[in-house]
């Protein structure tokens, strides 16, 4: 057998199908803990997104140096390819559309009712507001800030099933919702890989070899940190666009059709981000804390509820649009503009002064110890697993009485007619 007919077997094994959510997030959950041991910075996007608002503001004639979230929070020097972080969200980029040419999966496309593009942008405003509102999204602030131990993320969580429900509501009032345009499904429409271009894969490999020489070279150039950052982006681009790792879809399958799935896979990665994460702060690796306040909690409440209109978190947006779903740049442009909305009212519109001001940065492990912060994050995510269990069965339970009502119902007015 040659190379060219083992690179089409191997990529129908694994691009022929999406991969278990649940392997996903626990690889996830291992490779975001050596990536803060890497690194010494958790798997994170926002902060990058504020960043590229302030360039953006730049661009514009403003001054982004003289506003504190940005100057003394954000950090905002050079470009993204000086950044840890720039690298990350490069690499994931990438790692997403390798990933979707490898399974024959991009292709360039619109909404079919337009006005999609205008939800997808608020929603993506309101998302990046509240993210940076709250010093993280659904990875800062929710897989990978709970691992840290700081308490910020646990408010964080809160807020956002709270948001979401409430997006949920929102997106299914008839004014968002919209009248349904059904059409065909094309001829083989559930194939994944035999009905798709045959040219994808090969561009994805070329996708593949210049993403290696990017950060061969950075290796070469003596930038190691920011070399392991791609490469770490490129394998989480491609384990959330294999997985369909979405936040949204998380909480909003939870309340819409009770669907667990996805809640209980992530409640597993981040057990295993969180156990991995420990070994490493033992290490020397330091924690990252951040302020539990009002703000966390109206962040994580804000960022839910543009998740779901915007139809997609950072991570379901990034990969989305990868597969050249034009909706989810619209989304992304939106979260810029969101985080960089946040940046502006944290001085005018003293955002710190009536949200965050003197709330402690409450550290799990130094207030409980180590065995009380593991057991007290592995408790919370069990707990998490087991609503999540408990909520499919209920809904289930609610589905099937309801039919067998119908059905009782139909019956009656059978006999009647007969």
């Amino acid at each position: 057998m040659n190379l060219f007919q083992l690179i089409p077997e191997l990529r129908q094994k694994l691009f022929g199908r999406f991969w278990n959510p649940m392997l996903v997030t626990v690889i996830a959950g291992v490779l975001s803990a050596l990536y803060f041991g890497v690194t010494g910075t958790f798997w994170a996007v926002t902060g990058e997104f504020t960043r590229l608002a302030g360039h953006g503001m730049e661009w514009l004639g403003i001054d982004p140096h003289k506003l504190t979230y940005i100057e003394q929070i954000m950090h905002l020097e050079g470009s993204p390819v000086d950044r840890i972080d720039g690298w990350v969200v490069i690499g994931m980029f990438l790692g997403a559309l390798l990933s979707a040419l490898l399974a024959g999966q991009f292709k360039l496309r619109l909404p079919k009712q337009k006005r999609r593009l205008v939800q997808g942008f608020a929603g993506g405003i309101i998302a990046g507001f509240g993210a940076r509102l709250a010093m993280g999204c659904n990875l800062a602030s929710f897989f990978t800030g709970i691992p840290q131990f700081s308490f910020h993320a646990w408010l964080f969580m809160l807020g956002m099933a709270i948001g979401t429900w409430i997006g949920v509501k929102l997106v299914l009032h008839p004014l968002l919702l919209g009248k349904p345009k059904l059409e065909k499904a094309a001829p083989g429409a559930r194939s994944m890989v035999s009905t798709t271009p045959k040219v994808q894969p090969w561009v994805g490999l070329a996708v593949l070899v210049i993403a290696v020489v990017f950060i061969i070279l950075e290796f070469a150039a003596g930038n190691a940190k920011l070399a392991l950052a791609g490469l770490f982006g490129v394998a989480f681009g491609l384990l959330i666009q294999r997985g369909q790792i979405c936040f949204t879809s998380t909480f909003r399958d939870l309340w819409v059709t009770g669907r667990a799935t996805m809640a209980k896979a992530l409640s597993m990665g981040i057990i295993a981000a969180t156990l991995c994460t420990s070994v490493i702060i033992s290490l020397g690796v330091p924690q990252k804390m951040m302020w539990a306040s009002p703000g966390a909690l109206i962040g994580g409440l804000l960022f839910g509820v543009g998740i779901v209109i915007a139809g997609g978190c950072e991570t379901g947006w990034m990969y989305r649009a990868m597969e050249g779903q034009l909706q989810y740049v619209v989304v992304g442009i939106g979260n810029i503009a969101g985080a960089g909305l946040l940046a502006w009212g944290w001085d005018h519109w003293s955002l710190y002064a009536k949200l965050v001001e003197g709330s402690p940065k409450y550290n799990l492990v130094t207030e409980w110890g180590w065995a009380g912060a593991i057991l007290s994050t592995v408790g919370l995510m069990i707990a998490f697993y087991m609503f999540a269990s408990a909520w499919e069965k209920r809904v289930r339970y609610k589905a099937a009485q309801k039919s067998q009502t119908v059905l009782m119902k139909a019956g009656v007015a059978r006999k009647e007619l007969v």
